[in-house]
């Protein structure tokens, strides 16, 4: 998957500032997809000149200008084909894990430092979800939503992204009592 169908995804809940749309990636994408503000201004940019989105100048008074981003046919079209192709196996790379591998020959508090920051994230980020989820079923119940609402792709990716990050917390938790109870009996 590229950032470009993340991106026009995104623009399917409607016009956006590319700084709507960083924030928009902060919280509701980035359980899936990471781009820097940098690289989706750069994408934005190509996908314009490509005829995927388009964009107009909002004048504003005591701020610099600001551009809206809006599909166009072809960005529709483009997302319709994305979606129709099988997606590629996800693959895991994450240095922690090959700590974690590492953690006989390595320096087993350093480790469970990283597992405690990890662990923290997780929790910051399931908490970040929850409200998120909230604000999605307003005082609804998920199964009322899911519907009536117009559009719930974004739900369902929030609900894998809390999930994610729910075992993400759970393994820590984990990980970090084995390696504890480890480390004390070594040191005995």
């Amino acid at each position: 998957m590229s950032l470009r169908n993340a991106v026009l995804a995104t623009l399917l809940e409607g016009e956006a500032s590319g700084y709507d749309l960083s924030k928009s990636f902060d919280a509701g994408v980035a359980n899936f997809w990471m781009a820097t503000p940098q690289q989706l201004y750069r994408e934005l940019d190509k996908m314009a000149a490509d005829g995927l989105i388009q964009a107009r100048v909002v004048q504003q008074e005591r701020r610099p200008n600001k551009r809206l981003f809006s599909l166009t046919e072809a960005g529709r079209r483009a997302l319709h084909e994305f979606t129709a192709r099988p997606p590629r196996p996800g693959a895991m790379r994450e240095e922690l894990m090959v700590q974690v591998q590492a953690v006989d020959a390595g320096d087993a508090e350093a480790v469970m430092a990283a597992l405690r920051e990890r662990r923290s994230w997780a929790e910051s980020k399931i908490a970040r979800f929850e409200r998120l989820q909230a604000r999605f079923l307003n005082g609804r119940t998920e199964e009322d939503y899911l519907a009536t609402a117009d559009r719930i792709g974004p739900y369902l990716t929030l609900m894998r992204g809390l999930a994610f990050e729910r075992e993400n917390l759970r393994w820590c938790e984990e990980t970090l009592t084995i390696l504890d109870r480890r480390t004390s009996t070594l040191k005995s």
